[in-house]
């Protein structure tokens, strides 16, 4: 294969009791089948609240499970819980190995790896990190493996929080170690992948799009299909729209095409907590 083509969607956030997001859902989908890439990734956030609704895990499937075209899946926060930091408060709800089962059972895998197009592309569970689970280290150990097995491959990570804002020594504060891979794992997942080279990292979780290059590595952040956060709950780093991200891979290239779904809306948070039935 001389061209591979690959649509990252993410934050998707899916419930039966958020029309709004299921309307994104949908214009996103119409957008796939008119173009028919070869591969779509959700990069996490596939469900509203999976550690308390398997439900929303279902759902989020079965609207997934229509698309023409094949799917990738990493978890989000919202899927199964979030990564203990060094620093800030306890996350709420916490990371789970009962969850991270459920999205294995109902979504599909948590991590995976392919080879495509002279590309080795490898997909990370963002939030085991940090966690002292035991998968935490057998995730580590099968990263190792897939880095000696891509042998000079350029190098496409997938994962549902970026690494870091703008430099692997960005400073931690409560904020930011929830917002992107925290330490000490992080410092962790870079030494690794310093052997490798790593071309792109794709993430999400922040819902703003946001595309820069630290060294030779291209940074993608993609915006939430769903929705946006407004600015009084949440600092502006980038650009703040509802959409996807859409990539060409060739060997030894990369072309990344920030698109956004004919139909899509920018659905406000606030909506959605409406929605719940009240502020939160």
């Amino acid at each position: 294969m001389s061209e591979f083509r690959l649509t990252q969607i993410s934050d998707t956030h899916l419930g039966r009791r958020f029309p709004g997001l299921i309307a994104n859902f949908h214009a996103v989908s119409e957008h796939i089948d008119a173009n028919r890439p070869d591969l779509v990734v959700n990069t996490g956030d596939v469900s509203f609240d999976g550690p308390t609704s398997r439900d929303d895990v279902v759902f989020a499937k079965s609207l997934h499970d229509a698309l023409p075209v094949a799917c990738r899946y990493l978890p989000g926060n919202h899927d199964i819980g979030d990564n203990p930091t060094a620093i800030g408060p306890v996350p709420k709800p916490p990371v789970e190995e009962t969850h991270r089962q459920q999205f294995r059972a109902v979504i599909g895998e948590d991590h995976w790896s392919f080879e495509a197009a002279g590309w080795s592309f490898i997909g990370l569970n963002a939030l085991m990190m940090n966690s002292g689970l035991p998968f935490e280290a057998e995730q580590f150990d099968w990263l190792a493996s897939e880095i000696a097995r891509a042998s000079g491959r350029p190098v496409a990570l997938f994962l549902h929080k970026p690494v870091f804002l703008n430099e692997p020594g960005d400073p931690e504060t409560p904020e930011t170690s929830i917002r992107y891979v925290p330490q000490p794992a992080r410092a962790r997942l870079i030494e690794m992948l310093a052997t490798t080279d790593l071309r792109l990292i794709a993430s999400g979780h922040v819902h703003q799009r946001r595309d820069f290059t630290y060294r030779h590595t291209r940074h993608v952040w993609a915006p939430s299909a769903g929705f946006k956060i407004n600015d009084a709950r949440q600092d502006r780093i980038a650009l703040k729209e509802v959409g996807l991200v859409e990539y060409r891979f060739q060997p030894d290239s990369l072309e990344v095409r920030h698109v956004r779904a004919a139909g899509q809306v920018d659905v406000d948070i606030e909506e959605l907590f409406a929605q719940m039935g009240g502020a939160h």
